[in-house]
């Protein structure tokens, strides 16, 4: 399927690795003009030459995204993006009990304002030029929390919240809002938050992997290419008259009809 994307401009970020890089190698390969934004050099430079590689060009930008000097420094490199996926690395896991409120504070600026921030950068623009698309790579979690994962839960449902109502009042603009919602993925951050369940429960990674699969009708870990493909159509111009929603890509996962 042609996307009908061809020669616009995308910000991508966290896409050095995993879900976000998976993203931006789906928009390039649609024609899209893709800025990458990372925060580790090397992986971020490896992430760049494929997306020039497979596409119409790129850039990319070292930065951390989750503060004000870190926004700028993309939004200089890409001010005018017809596409933002918004993605930040998820906070630790562990025990509501250890954390303190600087701690929850860290999420809130990495998982939820971050993510508000550059969509109030950059929608309207989109408005104005009568296109947009706007992604934010959240979490499963928000339809089935996570124990381990209460910093996540909170700031990521935040998001969630604000994203169904602003994803109503631009949508008559052909600006559309949505969130997708990666259950298990082959990452580094799903072994990280696996390894902290094994943890938790006394047992070891592979018993706890074993266990996470069991509870998945597909009976295997999502590839970031499906993912990545996910992305790709959301910000399509067939996906104008889909907003404010949620799409969750867990291999039936949860067991839920809403």
């Amino acid at each position: 399927m042609e996307l009908g994307i061809r020669g616009k401009r995308a910000l991508v970020c966290a896409a050095s690795k995993g879900l976000g890089r998976a993203c931006a190698l789906a928009l390039a390969a649609e024609g899209v003009s893709v800025t990458i934004v990372a925060r580790g050099e090397a992986a971020l430079q490896t992430t760049l030459t494929e997306v020039q590689k497979i596409g119409a060009g790129g850039t990319a930008v070292c930065a951390d995204i989750t503060t004000p000097a870190g926004r700028q420094k993309a939004l200089e490199a890409c001010p005018e993006p017809d596409i933002l996926v918004t993605n930040a690395g998820g906070p630790p896991p562990g025990d509501f009990r250890d954390w303190t409120r600087e701690d929850w504070i860290k999420a809130l600026d990495a998982n939820m304002l971050t993510p508000i921030e550059l969509i109030k950068a950059t929608v309207d623009g989109m408005i104005a030029r009568r296109f947009g698309r706007i992604v934010n790579i959240t979490s499963a979690a928000v339809k089935a929390p996570i124990d381990v994962l209460g910093l996540s839960n909170g700031a990521r449902a935040g998001l969630t919240g604000f994203v169904a109502g602003l994803a109503r009042k631009t949508v008559r603009y052909n600006v559309t809002i949505n969130n997708l919602l990666p259950g298990l993925f082959d990452t580094d951050r799903i072994r990280n938050v696996v390894g902290a369940q094994a943890k938790a429960k006394g047992i070891d990674y592979e018993q706890a992997l074993a266990e996470r699969l069991a509870s998945i009708p597909a009976g295997r870990i999502g590839d970031p290419t499906e993912f990545g493909a996910a992305c790709a159509f959301l910000c399509s111009a067939q996906a104008g008259y889909i907003t404010g929603q949620n799409w969750l890509l867990d291999g039936g996962a949860y067991p839920g009809t809403f």
